[in-house]
């Protein structure tokens, strides 16, 4: 399997993690599971059908789909004609570029873009990342991200923030920020809180040296106990901790 994943350009950084192409080898097929991480993302499918969403979705060729920012794991088949190109947007940087629908609607769904709404197939295969910058430079709506300052402090605390606190950097009520993730991002700010807190959990896991207990990590990332990191695991990766 051949991943590749860039950097937008200026302007977007805000606004767009990175654009990423897939090719699969010559190996047989295997699925794939992505982890959960609040982002709402874009593929286009340039090869042949390919199953996600745990087999309940088959994205055809040519077609570009709309990926809700995901609460939970989610599996994909790759195989050896397997060619998708994507774009994972930042928290809320979706709905900056698009009016397609509200994001809490298709949470955790893959939905097929309208074509009207899709991209020149020609132009993405002749020169993919720089066209789709293009793209999105002429497509925004706003130069910033209205989440931003929100965002920026539940990654700081790694999750670990009180609703009322981060409310008060905005000067609104907890009310008007749930309100307002809602609108631009579809999940709310304490779901968004718990899967940062998830992805840090994961990252320690992922890392973590033999002597380091699973208990002392539940306790770096905010977990009351062994137990409530194994059952957020069991529903964000699909699995115990231990299996990662």
């Amino acid at each position: 399997m051949k991943y590749t994943e860039i950097k937008p350009g200026a302007g977007l950084e805000d606004l767009i993690h990175s654009y990423w192409e897939l090719k699969e080898g010559e190996q047989d097929g295997q699925w794939e599971r992505n982890f959960p991480d609040g982002c709402a993302g874009l593929v286009i499918n340039l090869g042949d059908i390919c199953l996600t969403d745990n087999g309940e979705v088959a994205m055809e060729y040519g077609k570009t789909y709309a990926v809700g920012a995901m609460t939970t794991f989610k599996d994909s088949y790759i195989h050896r004609h397997t060619h998708l190109m994507g774009i994972c947007f930042r928290p809320a940087g979706f709905a900056n570029f698009y009016n397609y629908a509200l994001p809490h609607q298709w949470i955790n769904d893959t939905v097929e873009l309208e074509k009207s709404l899709s991209f020149d197939l020609d132009k993405i295969r002749d020169n993919g990342f720089d066209y789709l910058n293009r793209f999105f430079i002429d497509k925004r709506k706003r130069k910033y991200n209205p989440l931003q300052p929100f965002i920026n402090e539940i990654h700081t605390t790694d999750g670990r923030v009180n609703m009322p606190e981060l409310a008060k950097i905005g000067a609104i009520s907890v009310r008007q920020l749930e309100r307002n993730f809602k609108k631009y991002l579809g999940l709310s700010p304490n779901e968004y809180s718990k899967i940062i807190r998830f992805q840090k959990a994961l990252r320690l896991i992922q890392n973590a040296k033999r002597d380091r207990s699973l208990l002392d990590i539940a306790f770096e990332c905010g977990y009351y106990d062994h137990s409530h990191l194994t059952n957020d695991f069991k529903r964000k990766a699909g699995c115990a901790p231990a299996f990662l």
